[in-house]
């Protein structure tokens, strides 16, 4: 963490917004300021030791189903892999060796991943591969270095683009902002929203109260990239669920943070921006509706038991790799869209 700057306190980071700023707003600098951001310099590591762990760390099953998945798509020509966030590099390493030596020929990766820590991490992991990995800034720049046809997989990625925070309050969605108060408080105010995100949100019949994420910068950025993709196939694993099942029981929406295996809920979100992870999970409606509208075709969207089972034989998923695929634990909570 050369170089990372104390997080400002929230009031010295509202004081720098002019006083007020919507919710997104936070969360993209609390997760990716280039000098007090959580993944930029903050971060410590993925896993035990981290501040929170993914299913990569937790067992080999989801690299060995993912090297599986990379033998039925693979074409007859040269095989580029572009893994984007790629974490501490465990899954693109165990990934690697699930392929075995004769999967690995002729093969070249691209990481995509913008922090300086994480990226350093990875090149440790996965120093045994370092004639064959190279890392890059955006997915444009590895698609380019691969002439546009890849195989692309990321693995809890779109949970942690900032999110627009939304509170349904008199019948309308509203914006939830943050703003120091008259009194010399801080606290969360509901605005109007200049540009509805798009979104399948608008038809979830919502009670006043109910609060709910849309993950708009991940739209955004897929925008970006997907047209300089010209051939593949694509994985995304992450939590979250369909519409209405994302926001069944959940009134106050899915966000919160991550802090030394600690979670953070509500007020305690808002930590000083940097200090903490901060994620809500994926409305795979709005995922799978903005892929399709940019021009891509959904061969399966399926839980995470489903794509594992298909995979690898189930008498192989023992100890760790058993939670992975437990309908109740991790093979419910999360979704593959490919």
């Amino acid at each position: 963490m050369s170089g990372a700057k104390t997080p400002p306190t929230l009031r010295a980071w509202l004081q720098s917004r002019g006083g007020a700023a919507p919710f997104r707003v936070f969360m993209e600098d609390a997760l990716y300021h280039p000098a007090h951001g959580y993944y930029t310099t903050q971060i410590r590591d993925v896993g035990p030791r981290g501040d929170f762990s993914t299913s990569a760390t937790l067992g080999t099953a989801l690299a060995r189903a993912i090297a599986e998945w990379i033998r039925r798509h693979r074409g007859t020509g040269p095989l580029r892999l572009i893994e984007i966030g790629p974490g501490n590099g465990r899954l693109h390493r165990d990934v690697l060796r699930a392929l075995g030596w004769r999967g690995r020929r002729g093969l070249r990766s691209f990481l995509v991943e913008r922090s300086p820590v994480l990226r350093a991490r990875q090149r440790r992991m996965l120093w045994r591969s370092r004639h064959r990995v190279a890392w890059r800034d955006t997915p444009e720049e590895a698609l380019r270095d691969c002439g546009g046809a890849a195989l692309i997989f990321s693995n809890e990625l779109i949970d942690a683009f900032p999110v627009t925070l939304l509170e349904r309050d008199e019948g309308e969605w509203r914006e939830v902002w943050i703003e120091t108060t008259n009194a010399g408080g801080i606290g969360e105010t509901l605005r109007p929203l200049k540009t509805p995100p798009d979104t399948s949100l608008w038809t979830f019949p919502a009670r006043d109260g109910q609060r709910a994420e849309v993950h708009e910068s991940a739209r955004e950025w897929l925008a970006s990239w997907l047209p300089f993709w010209k051939s593949g196939a694509m994985l995304t694993i992450d939590y979250g669920d369909t519409l209405p099942g994302l926001l069944h029981r959940r009134p106050a929406g899915t966000l919160r943070g991550y802090a030394g295996h600690r979670r953070l809920e509500g007020a305690a979100v808002y930590q000083p921006p940097g200090s903490a992870d901060l994620t809500a999970d994926v409305n795979f409606t709005d995922l799978q509706r903005w892929g399709e509208a940019a021009g891509l075709t959904t061969e399966r969207l399926e839980t995470q038991r489903e794509f594992l089972l298909r995979h690898l034989p189930e008498d192989t998923l023992r100890g760790a790799d058993a939670w992975l695929a437990d309908p109740m634990g991790a093979g419910g909570a999360f979704l593959c869209l490919t």
